[in-house]
């Protein structure tokens, strides 16, 4: 007889680790013991709309009939087969695919298994790039401060270091560069000023720089920070000038949740090197891939000692890339853009009253994101349980409570889920 759900909590208090939390936290843990559409069927009975859509992933809601097909269907022929020396049909598609989607150039991919491995794989290429053009001394980053990037090593090292949750690696990580965040807001225009910190670290420093690294438009675990499409196009500019690479960051971005395909495209720019994870594969299976241009991989091939020096186990998973090439058919198979239009729009008008809270600094919304941010740290031992009760799951972080729902969230889902929002946060706000 399977455990109680007690017993599961218990056993999950004593020896499971949950991300950036402690053993025996006080922080509640929900039991959940389904989920589709937009909803997560609690154990306890209670059902919630997330409004997170699993940290940004499951963009066509969960248990969705096509991509649970596509998982079945790749099962019955293979789960898993090394990648060295070896291919199949799906990662051939699926990289073909995402050639054909992204920004004009990026026609190596790299198909690997997590945002972070993303990362690393990106920085690797970028090293090694210079390196085999004869210019090793090229292997720092320069990078924005409140971006986030992962949480492995390398990836650490170009996250913001006060406020990317690695300050206590700092001694440990490599030292990168970094110059202040942009500015210049999203419907705002670019000045020489908001740029002057990038020219200059460029300008001073880039035989050192192997590549610039950020994440497009959109610093999300940061801040939830939207900025300005012409700074996008200005740092890309910079880089050429000083012979930099690009390398964007849109594993959260990708896939429309900005209201483009990829938030490069607000600038009408191309990266040397492009990172994609999260929605790939619609939340489905872990997987993430590292795209780059000619030049980077014939460079990277032309030098010591010949081959990329990296490989994953689990690369190129055959069973979740099936369910990426279904995904990507999903979304591109209805007019997703105006349904992400439509769901910004009703986060402005259904978020807008939080702006009279006087706990509350700002309300913002880009494409499938409405952010509420606070003057101070939410609470998160009252707050999340709070959320929970009214019939939702948001999960804020420091001063942010934020919105990435589904793409597929109906009307009125997203009008209950935004209302209930609203009441939690009055009631807070109330007694804080």
């Amino acid at each position: 007889m399977a455990d109680s759900i007690e017993m599961q909590l218990a056993i999950d208090n004593d020896h499971v680790w949950h991300p950036y939390s402690a053993m025996h936290s006080e922080l509640p843990v929900y039991h959940v013991d389904s989920a589709s559409g937009v909803y997560l069927q609690l154990s306890d009975g209670r059902r919630l709309i997330d409004g997170m859509s699993s940290w940004w992933c499951t963009i066509h809601g969960y248990n969705h009939p096509r991509l649970n097909q596509a998982a079945r269907d790749q099962l019955d022929r293979m789960a898993h087969v090394m990648f060295g020396g070896l291919t199949h049909e799906p990662a051939i598609r699926l990289a073909k695919t995402l050639v054909d989607l992204t920004p004009a150039g990026l026609e190596s991919v790299f198909i690997a298994d997590s945002g972070s491995v993303a990362v690393e794989v990106a920085l690797k290429m970028a090293i090694q790039y210079w390196h085999a053009r004869g210019q090793p001394d090229k292997q720092r980053f320069a990078t924005l401060r409140n971006g986030y990037h992962g949480d492995t090593l390398g990836a650490m090292s170009v996250c913001d270091p006060v406020t990317g949750m690695h300050s206590l690696f700092n001694s440990v990580l490599p030292q990168q560069f970094y110059v202040p965040a942009p500015d210049c807001r999203f419907d705002e225009n670019c000045s020489d000023d908001d740029m002057s910190a990038l020219a200059q670290l460029l300008e001073q420093n880039h035989r050192q720089i192997a590549a610039l690294i950020l994440e497009p438009i959109v610093q999300g675990a940061g801040g939830m920070r939207f900025y300005s499409p012409a700074y996008l196009a200005r740092a890309r500019a910079l880089c050429d000038r000083y012979q930099v690479l690009l390398i964007a960051d849109e594993i959260a971005t990708g896939f429309g949740r900005s209201g483009k395909l990829f938030a490069c495209e607000h600038a009408g720019i191309s990266p040397d090197i492009l990172c994609l994870g999260k929605s790939l594969t619609g939340g489905y299976m872990s997987l993430a891939a590292t795209l780059a241009t000619r030049q980077v991989s014939n460079g990277i091939d032309s030098g010591d000692p010949g081959v990329f020096m990296h490989g994953p186990t689990f690369m190129a998973n055959p069973l979740a890339c099936a369910v990426a090439n279904a995904s990507i058919e999903l979304l591109l198979g209805y007019d997703w853009q105006q349904r992400v239009a439509e769901i910004e729009g009703q986060l402005q008008a259904l978020l807008a009253p939080c702006r009279k809270l006087e706990a509350v600094k700002e309300v913002r919304c880009l494409g499938a994101i409405g952010v509420v941010e606070m003057h101070q740290a939410v609470d998160m031992k009252s707050l999340v349980p709070a959320f929970v009760d009214a019939g939702i799951w948001v999960r804020p972080f420091g001063k942010l409570v934020y919105l990435m729902p589904a793409y597929v969230i109906s009307d009125s889902e997203l009008e209950q889920l935004c209302q209930r929002l609203l009441a939690v946060l009055e009631k807070y706000c109330a007694h804080s």
